[in-house]
């Protein structure tokens, strides 16, 4: 019975360092044969070979990567309102419709009243230009008066403008503190954020299982980019101990959360019954799903599973436009490229008909 081949997760998926062991990197199929305009003598193409095991990332110590760090992403806020407070409910309210001038209108008074929910919105609608002009200083001074304040959210967002250099030089000994502030307090994506700097090992030194601490904090609260990467965590037993179903119930939660990798991750498990049991008409659904939204490793499973008609009714015509797609995107595959030469012309010209109608390529 054919088996999907586990994704390995890149450390830049996590936005990490090269030297964090934490991610296993997304390898792709087998290098392609060089003399690809030439058509490949194997006849037999429904049967594909057993992908071969993906190897094991080096160890946490090592830094092939001499190169710094990237810095952390910008994160958008979206602060919750005060639950008891009818005024904040209306500052929030213009927020999500996306009034952002009412918004701005509604909560300078309020914030200049003390209350640190406004203030935080202050801090968000000047720091991304909603309904006033983008002003990092404006932005920093309300944030930091919310911080001061003890509003969870006002510290993640100044310590992510710390990390990111705007509105002043990077101050990240400040961020770390502000992270460790807000995660103390509750917040999310401030426990998964202060995760990843302890596993890049630059800004503060790597500990891998404070880092799972961390996720497993932000797991808990619903994050799915934290639920991701503490799957990863227990599949390789790092800064925990080596436990699969753990590792697919996060994948799962977090697939159900729209991640995008964590779909991809889960489809497999499915499909070859790793920590779960298997199913491979759900498999095959989330990879279509996960296909559709430019996923190319899921693009180039499905691609092998129609063509080989394992777990679905085959469909190579199908299943040959995912394998073009995703080659566009250096996820090539010899086997496929096999199954493509010995299609009738016809066939081929359906199959890359289709992939060019997707590609939106004439």
């Amino acid at each position: 019975m054919k088996r999907l081949r586990p994704i390995l997760i890149l450390a830049s998926l996590l936005m990490l360092a090269a030297n964090a062991a934490a991610q296993i990197s997304l390898t792709p199929p087998p290098a392609e044969k060089p003399a690809e305009g030439k058509p490949a003598t194997k006849k037999e193409t429904a049967k594909a070979k057993p992908l071969a095991p993906a190897r094991k990332p080096p160890a946490p110590s090592r830094a092939p990567n001499p190169e710094p760090p990237p810095a952390p992403p910008a994160a958008t806020v979206i602060p919750a309102p005060a639950p008891d407070n009818p005024n904040a409910d209306l500052v929030y309210g213009a927020y999500q419709r996306g009034l952002y001038k009412t918004a701005f209108d509604l909560a300078m008074p309020r914030a200049q009243a003390g209350d640190t929910k406004a203030m935080t919105m202050l801090g968000e609608l000047y720091a991304n230009a909603m309904g006033v002009k983008r002003d990092y200083a404006k932005s920093i001074d309300w944030y930091k008066r919310a911080s001061d304040g003890g509003d969870r959210e006002a510290m993640f967002a100044l310590a992510m403008l710390r990390l990111g250099g705007r509105g002043g030089p990077v101050d990240r000994e400040a961020a770390v503190k502000l992270l460790a502030s807000s995660a103390k307090l509750g917040e999310p994506k401030a426990a998964y954020n202060l995760a990843l700097l302890y596993l890049d090992g630059q800004t503060l030194p790597q500990d891998l299982k404070r880092a799972a601490e961390l996720l497993r904090l932000a797991a808990d609260a619903g994050n799915p980019e934290a639920q991701y990467a503490l799957a990863t965590f227990y599949k390789e037993g790092t800064g925990v101990e080596k436990d699969v179903e753990k590792s697919v119930r996060l994948l799962q939660a977090a697939s159900l959360a729209d991640n995008l990798d964590a779909e991809v991750e889960y489809a497999i498990a499915l499909f070859n019954g790793t920590g779960t049991p298997k199913n491979q008409a759900a498999a095959v659904a989330l990879l279509r799903k996960a296909a559709r939204q430019n996923s190319a490793i899921a693009q180039n499973r499905l691609a092998r599973v129609l063509v080989s008609g394992t777990g679905v009714p085959m469909d190579k015509i199908e299943g040959l436009k995912w394998h073009l797609v995703a080659k566009t995107v250096g996820k090539g595959d010899p086997e496929l490229d096999e199954a493509l030469a010995q299609l009738s012309p016809e066939d081929r010209a359906k199959v890359e008909a289709a992939a060019r109608r997707w590609l939106g390529t004439k």
